[in-house]
């Protein structure tokens, strides 16, 4: 498996679905791929890249051999996304610590916010391809 392009996330976290929907519309040459945290594949990612195997609050974006978490993840998803997205990329001069206390704001309340689920999404037939 290639780590190129590799986005894990929250697959119980209706927030983290409805931004994967909202990737996968725009992402109109399959430059992405997908992976929930809690699958065997992103169990494996996590591994591979030393990071915690039950912590759920941030996606993960693995571009390259190189994992980014929390704002910088999301910032650099916007960045591959292009134009005009890759223009939120600009925040990225905002200090992290800054960028992540929002982040975290978010994170910490998407369920209440914004639900979840009992399982993990399952994608359609014509996505297949693009999970891991």
């Amino acid at each position: 498996m290639k780590d190129e392009n590799i986005l894990l996330f929250d697959g119980v976290c209706n927030l983290c679905n409805g931004t994967v929907q909202f990737i996968i519309k725009r992402d109109t040459t399959a430059k992405f791929k997908f992976a929930a945290l809690q699958s065997e594949a992103g169990q494996a990612l996590l591994t591979k890249h030393n990071l915690p195997l039950n912590h759920f609050d941030s996606f993960v974006f693995i571009v390259n051999g190189n994992y980014y978490q929390r704002s910088s993840a999301a910032l650099q998803v916007a960045k591959v996304l292009g134009w005009p997205w890759k223009l939120f990329f600009s925040f990225i001069i905002i200090p992290k610590f800054i960028r992540d206390f929002f982040y975290n704001l978010i994170a910490t309340s998407r369920y209440k916010v914004f639900g979840r689920q009992e399982h993990c999404m399952i994608p359609t037939p014509e996505l297949r391809q693009r999970f891991l």
